[in-house]
């Protein structure tokens, strides 16, 4: 239910949530180029 929501317009923009968004992007694309570069070193054995 939560990720299918409407925006509401009347609700007000939370710099807080904004931050925790880009914090979780960045550390899961952290996560995907550590394993990427640890499976072509593996491969590359």
């Amino acid at each position: 239910m939560y990720f299918f929501r409407k925006k509401d317009p009347n609700r007000p923009s939370n710099i807080n949530i904004k931050i925790m968004h880009f914090i979780n992007a960045l550390a899961i694309s952290i996560f995907l180029a550590g394993i990427i570069y640890k499976l072509i070193q593996w491969l590359a054995k």
